[in-house]
């Protein structure tokens, strides 16, 4: 039998990574989206949008070069200026150095996913100047005299670089006091197992692959995770689409269309919370802080509606009887953690 429901974590409550002393808030904000991502956004509802996840207790934003060519990084500069620096958290990434195009200001960058102006190019890098030149970039970016988290972003193409020359780098760059934390971000499981096992690193970020409708990194990264005490920060924990609104016509999964049985998985998985009286966006946004090496989920925003919502899902506990039934229907497997049971 079921017993009560427990509270909900706030927003505000606070996870350090590894042994680094980095801190992290438990609902995290993600800057994809206010950079353009599939659609474009105003400076000024960016902005706005940035105030309202901070106006929420988020503290901890996450960045990179790739996103809307840089307009990710600048915005969130501008919207955290004037904020007390010990106060919030920014991880960026390194991998993607961004090269000016003379004469494209008619451009667009939506072959990239990005409705913003193709002003540079991305150019990968995972070397250890690049790496350097790329963090120097951001700082320019953010405002900033340093971010708190580099990440080695998307290396699955450039493993032998990315071991080779950009994790030495980072590791220099945070014995120098550059950065505080360092690790990989990466929409696959493999290559960040490997990344805990081989190397030093304080955090890793997965994306998607750890989520209410699929769990490919319980089989590997999370294992390793905690049995070395790496933090692991779960991001696209809607697939990209398909977990926020599996009814919606022409629902995404990994940035396009949702296969049929997983568009069956997700709506059979949102009849089940549904039933009990919860969103299944709240279910997914709570999911992966059921495995103990979880520490925050990243969410994106492109409006204040959309962060207010998304902090409201995150204040509101999910009841042990849906977790239950998730896994009696099989739509969880029984070895699968979920909150409260740890």
């Amino acid at each position: 039998m079921s017993g009560p429901t427990p509270p909900a974590a706030p927003a505000t409550r606070r996870a350090v990574l590894g042994g680094s002393g980095v801190a992290v808030t438990r609902l995290g904000f993600g800057t994809a989206a206010i950079a353009g991502l599939y659609s474009e956004v105003a400076e000024d509802e960016a902005i706005a949008t940035i105030e309202a996840a901070w106006d929420a207790g988020i503290r901890y934003f996450d960045t990179a070069p790739h996103y809307g060519l840089g307009v990710s990084e600048r915005r969130l500069g501008v919207a955290l200026r004037g904020r007390p620096r010990a106060e919030y958290t920014v991880s960026t990434k390194v991998g993607r150095v961004l090269e000016p195009i003379p004469g494209a200001a008619h451009g667009d960058d939506r072959a990239h996913g990005f409705s913003v102006p193709a002003t540079h190019r991305r150019v990968w890098d995972f070397s250890s100047d690049g790496v350097r030149r790329s963090l120097e970039d951001s700082l320019v970016r953010l405002g900033l005299d340093h971010v708190d988290i580099a990440l080695i972003h998307d290396p699955d193409e450039h493993a032998e670089q990315a071991f080779g020359e950009a994790y030495p780098a980072l590791e220099r760059l945070r014995d120098e006091g550059v950065v505080r934390a360092i690790g990989a971000g990466m929409n696959q499981s493999a290559m960040l197992t490997r990344f805990v096992e081989d190397t030093d690193v304080d955090v890793v970020l997965c994306a998607g692959r750890y989520t209410l409708l699929e769990q490919p990194a319980l089989d590997d990264l999370l294992p390793a995770a905690a049995a070395r005490g790496t933090s692991v920060i779960i991001g696209g924990i809607y697939n990209s689409g398909l977990l926020a609104d599996p009814a919606a016509p022409g629902a995404t999964y990994d940035y396009g269309v949702a296969p049929r049985h997983l568009l069956d998985r997700a709506r059979a998985s949102a009849e089940v919370t549904e039933a009990h009286g919860v969103p299944l966006r709240a279910a997914a946004l709570h999911f992966p802080l059921g495995h103990p090496a979880v520490v925050s989920v990243l969410t994106g925003a492109r409006s204040v509606e959309e962060v207010q919502d998304t902090a409201a899902l995150f204040q509101r506990a999910v009841p042990p009887r849906v977790w239950d039934e998730l896994h009696a229907t099989g739509l969880l497997p029984p070895a699968v953690p979920v909150p409260g049971k740890e």
